[in-house]
């Protein structure tokens, strides 16, 4: 589907070192073969480490971890019990099948079409991968939403304007994922890190408190370095490399003439039902006691909204697509309507294979403790490591990162590290605050080269939509550039913020008072 010729004119290192990674990458078995291998690797490894005695100790409470081996009646009983609740609980699962629900019936209607016709020419060419870049960070204050919806159309906006649309999707995934750590406002992420941090600085300080805000100034910066440092791999780096598209993808060639009447009436009614959805949401939350608070707490950030936001995803797609579609005359009835939801799911099919293997994986994963043990042991080397403040942090970065290679939940590394990490960082001087947000560098840089990330499946699915022969190794090659420029970058403005002393977040700042 990619012009291979189109690669001659800028044969240079970096595109042969690419080119070789997607050789290598993609001779590897088909990808839910990969997941398949590699959850029979955890069994047998489960199984050599447990002979070995291969041990951590839990930092927060001093209990002995130990490799669980699935190799043995109770870990062969443990597999068949959980085959089914590993694949229908892998939390990627139920997000992409509610949210597609949705954004099918919008797109059968034709709304997702006319918008991106209208974007086409609104938008100004020269930024339209700075804008694709910047959505998908901004994406991350719906938690995991970018993944389901900006991904794809990056691809199906650069298809039509004439550009290769694995670059759009490339430049999407890398604000997704990559800019994981980055945004304007909080997303549901930030408290969440923000409790475990604060559990971990408790272990020295037992009144310390840390907010959700704490890495906010840091955060706001890393926008628009991460949007500009994409917009700049993408022009330079990847659009070269993939030349020009020569495949179809039927329904997404989109004719990009003016809007007729009926389609102008259409954008109206779509947008009248999405404005008072949206005043319902905020009759909803502005209120001190709207009923999509928190009913205890009044909180936001803790809200059923927040929680919810796959299923606003869903009704947002549904009733605007409806409106339009009826409107626009291009849905008839309700058969025509449940024809979208139908069809989004057949694009479905192989990301549902995917997950199914790629979910045993991960369940197994953690069953076995493994990724407990190699996250500890590999903290504690870090400690002892004996290097300076700006070595050390930028060394933390690269074991957050190839963790996170490893182990695709924030969260759940985070749990793991943090009383190692924060209380060892506060003996030493620093804040809490500070080995949060270094940690968040590391464990968003690699997000979108690690299998174990967890849309990995779902990217591999969306690209080899414009390209059948692609695989692990097209998507890996494709996104490592995005993923070497953001922590060179991320680097670069960590040691500038050190060394000028600014503060993180609100009432954040690097060292401790004495």
């Amino acid at each position: 589907m990619t012009s291979n010729k189109a690669l001659a004119p800028g044969n240079t290192w970096l595109n042969r070192f690419l080119s070789a990674i997607e050789k290598v990458g993609n001779a590897l078995p088909h990808p839910a073969s990969i997941f398949a291998i590699l959850a029979g690797s955890i069994i047998f490894l489960s199984w050599l480490l447990s002979q070995l005695g291969l041990t951590a100790i839990h930092p927060k409470d001093g209990s002995i971890i130990e490799p669980i081996s699935l190799v043995s009646r109770e870990g062969l009983h443990w597999i068949l019990e959980h085959v089914v609740t590993n694949y229908t609980g892998f939390a990627p699962l139920g997000t992409v099948l509610v949210a597609m629900l949705g954004i099918g019936v919008a797109e059968k209607s034709g709304l997702i079409a006319t918008v991106l016709r209208l974007l086409v020419h609104a938008a100004p060419r020269r930024l339209l991968t700075f804008v694709i870049v910047l959505a998908g960070v901004l994406s991350n204050m719906a938690s995991d939403v970018g993944y389901v919806l900006l991904v794809p159309l990056g691809a199906i906006i650069f298809l039509s304007v004439g550009r290769h649309p694995i670059a759009g999707l490339a430049a999407a995934f890398a604000g997704v994922s990559g800019g994981f750590s980055a945004n304007l406002l909080l997303g549901t992420i930030d408290p969440l890190l923000a409790g475990i941090t604060q559990e971990a600085a408790r272990i020295i300080d037992p009144e310390y408190t840390v907010t959700p805000a704490c890495n906010y100034y840091f955060m706001f910066v890393s926008t628009f370095l991460i949007a500009g440092l994409g917009t700049w791999v993408t022009e330079r780096v990847v659009v070269p490399r993939l030349g020009t598209y020569e495949g179809k993808v039927g329904s997404h060639e989109e004719d990009l003439g003016p809007l007729n009447n009926m389609e102008k009436k259409g954008l109206w009614w779509s947008l009248a039902v999405s404005l008072l959805m949206l005043a319902v949401v905020v009759w909803g939350l502005v209120p001190a006691s709207g009923f999509l608070r928190n009913m205890e707490t009044g909180s936001v950030l803790h809200s059923p909204f927040m929680h919810g936001i796959v299923s606003f995803i869903f009704l947002g797609g549904l009733l605007s697509g409806v409106a339009y579609g009826f409107a626009a005359g291009t849905f008839k009835n309700d058969t025509d309507v449940i024809g979208g939801m139908k069809e989004s799911m057949e694009t479905l099919g192989l990301f549902l294979v995917l997950v199914f293997f790629a979910a045993q994986f991960v369940a197994f994963f953690k069953y076995s403790n493994l990724g407990m043990i190699l996250a500890i042991n590999g903290a504690e080397a870090l400690k002892a490591s004996g290097l300076g403040p700006i070595p050390l942090m930028l060394s933390f970065i690269m074991l957050s990162a190839a963790i996170n290679m490893t182990m695709g939940s924030a969260s759940a590394k985070w749990a793991f590290m943090a009383p190692v990490f924060v209380p060892m960082f506060m003996l030493l001087g620093y804040t809490p605050e500070l080995v949060q947000g270094v940690y968040r560098i590391g464990d968003s840089t690699t997000n979108m080269i690690s299998p174990m990330m967890s849309f990995f499946a779902l990217i591999v699915a969306f690209v080899q939509k414009y390209d059948a022969k692609a695989g692990l190794g097209t998507v890996i090659a494709t996104m490592l550039p995005y993923s070497i420029a953001f922590t060179l970058g991320w680097m670069l403005l960590l040691v500038a913020w050190l060394l000028l002393g600014l503060p993180l977040g609100p009432g954040a700042g690097l060292n401790l008072a004495n």
